[in-house]
Parts: C-alpha cells; sequence; structure tokens
C-alpha cells in the first residue's frame, strides 16, 4: 500500500469517527503540526513522510491489543506535551 493511501484511509477514518463530518485538510494540517501544502501533498502522494511505511511495518509486528495500547499512550504522551 502506498503512503498516500494509509494517510487517505486514516483521513477517511478519523472523519468517520467523527460522525461522518469532514474535516479540512488545513484543520488536518494544523491538527498534526505540519502546513496545510504538506499534508495536500502526503495526500496526493507528490511527497511522504519518509518514516510512515518503517511505523507500520513495526506496528504489524505486533498483535490488536499491543497497538491499541501503544497508540493510547502515544496519545496520552501528545496530550501531556501541549
Amino acid at each position: 500500500m502506498k503512503t498516500n493511501d494509509i494517510i487517505n484511509l486514516l483521513h477517511n477514518a478519523i472523519e468517520a469517527e467523527n460522525m461522518g463530518k469532514k474535516i479540512s485538510q488545513k484543520k488536518m494540517a494544523e491538527t498534526c503540526g505540519i502546513s496545510m501544502r504538506t499534508y495536500q501533498e502526503w495526500r496526493l502522494g507528490s511527497s511522504a513522510p519518509m518514516a510512515i511505511p518503517v511505523v507500520f511495518n513495526m506496528l504489524g509486528m505486533l498483535n490488536d491489543a499491543d497497538i491499541v495500547r501503544l497508540v493510547r499512550k502515544i496519545n496520552d504522551g501528545q496530550k501531556g506535551a501541549v
């Protein structure tokens, strides 16, 4: 799977979690701490964050429960850093 496909799947999943409410690329970019242009390029596939394939390969080595636990831990750490 291409990186932009992963970004688009994640964007759509986040919208679905938000009761189907559309989330603009600008808002998503702000939430991710990147420029809107960078986010647009990721979604189009003209540019990609190099770490994503590595991160997903590493996550693929874990069982589902460990993935959920790890993502929650990362999210908790992000909230504390703000």
